[in-house]
């Protein structure tokens, strides 16, 4: 029997880190959506009012919340949110490592919101190098980018001594992980050390690879537990006070001038998602390589959660959509994104092979990668039966490392 299977209610695959099933080979991802149907939505409003209103300026001689922004169609609405909720809050931008031209046009829609707007751009030729570490090192090219959007907002929220971060929905609970980081309502240090990307790879660990040296690292770096106490920076994820859905959010975040996609993006089932880094394919490509799902399958799933689409027609997506070799995205070449990277096509392959688990995917005889010949690879067939007198964890397929959401 494969060790690979799926949820017998989504389409989410056991590879998954952290996913757990129960005995009827429901994924944590279902059962944490299920569990909104019992959540006393008005209370948490209410909850989310008065903590608001601690910390709105009293006096307006300053900004009463920072919303980490990076364009896309969750952070417009949580700007549109804190302004119906009266806040004045500033926005702050780590820029993506690649951004692209949808991306500006949809950050520019953002300050025509009406909003104060923080852009922090990284040195391009340290990103370079730290896109290339990322990638042929834990196998994550925005390695970079997943550390600055949670490192940055804090850092701009010590600098400008303002205590309260809004961020979006908690990847936790909206895609799988332990219960109780799942039903976390906050953002610190610890939930970014366990969630927020690292892999494994520390951020000091960067000083003397490829010539980077101590100052260069210093969007990377947390501010101190002192600093943060002494602003009392306290970030919140939003989607624990109201229900998140990114198919909502989208259609809030376009009737305020933000622009989707014209069809579904390289690699996604939606035409929304993941716009502003042209990275995005390559990241999720690895995502695929190590786990035998990629970002087609999340899309589906929180469809699937939410009535809006079959568990059959969900499996027939992904069948057309996930895991596909990435050669372009939003239509520019693969070898022309590699170039900030300096690094071949042929070379990048070769780094694929390297993180590609083979547990999962079918080889020959010789054990070599089997590929069509556009260079896709053909995952293992999976089953969906858990026998009820093994656990579901040890069906789990230990991955070659690790990839964040």
């Amino acid at each position: 029997m494969s060790s690979l299977f799926l949820c017998s209610r989504c389409v989410m695959p056991s590879t998954k880190p952290d996913l757990k099933f129960d005995h009827e080979g429901v994924c944590s991802a279902c059962k944490s959506y299920e569990n909104r149907k019992a959540v006393d939505w008005d209370a948490r409003k209410k909850e989310l009012l008065n903590l608001v209103d601690k910390y709105r300026s009293k006096n307006k001689t300053n900004w009463d919340c920072i919303v980490p922004v990076s364009g896309g169609k969750d952070s417009t609405f949580q700007v549109i949110k804190m302004l119906q909720l009266g806040l004045n809050p500033l926005c702050v931008t780590a820029s993506t490592c690649n951004l692209s031209e949808i991306g500006r046009r949809n950050i520019t829609n953002l300050k025509n919101l009406g909003v104060e707007l923080i852009e922090f751009s990284p040195n391009p030729k340290i990103r370079g190098k730290l896109n290339r570490i990322g990638l042929t090192q834990v196998g994550d090219i925005s390695w970079p980018e997943h550390v600055s959007i949670f490192t940055i907002p804090v850092r701009v929220a010590v600098q400008y001594k303002i205590p309260l971060l809004v961020w979006g929905e908690n990847s936790q609970n909206e895609y799988g992980g332990p219960a109780a980081a799942a039903e976390r309502p906050y953002l610190d240090r610890r939930w970014l050390e366990e969630f927020g990307g690292l892999l494994g790879l520390r951020v000091t660990d960067l000083v003397g690879l490829e010539g980077i040296e101590k100052h260069h690292i210093l969007p990377y770096v947390y501010p101190s537990d002192e600093d943060i106490r002494e602003v009392g920076v306290t970030g919140l994820f939003l989607g624990h006070y109201i229900p998140w859905d990114g198919f909502t959010n989208a259609m809030v975040a376009q009737n305020h001038g933000w622009e989707a996609w014209p069809q579904p993006v390289e690699g996604a089932a939606l035409d929304y998602e993941n716009l502003d880094n042209l990275f995005h394919g390559i990241h999720d490509y690895f995502k695929f390589l190590k786990f035998g799902f990629a970002r087609a399958t999340d899309h589906v799933c929180m469809q699937v959660r939410r009535g809006r689409l079959s568990r059959e027609d969900a499996l027939e997506i992904v069948k057309r959509r996930d895991g596909k070799f990435p050669a372009t995205y939003l239509g520019v070449p693969l070898a022309e994104l590699l170039k900030p990277l300096e690094m071949s096509v042929d070379e990048f392959i070769k780094v694929c092979d390297r993180f590609t688990n083979k547990k999962i995917f079918k080889t020959d005889s010789r054990g070599n990668l089997i590929k069509d010949k556009d260079g896709n690879l053909q995952r293992l067939d999976p089953t969906n039966v858990i026998p009820v007198s093994v656990p579901a964890k040890s069906f789990e397929v230990k991955p070659t490392s690790t990839i964040s959401n």
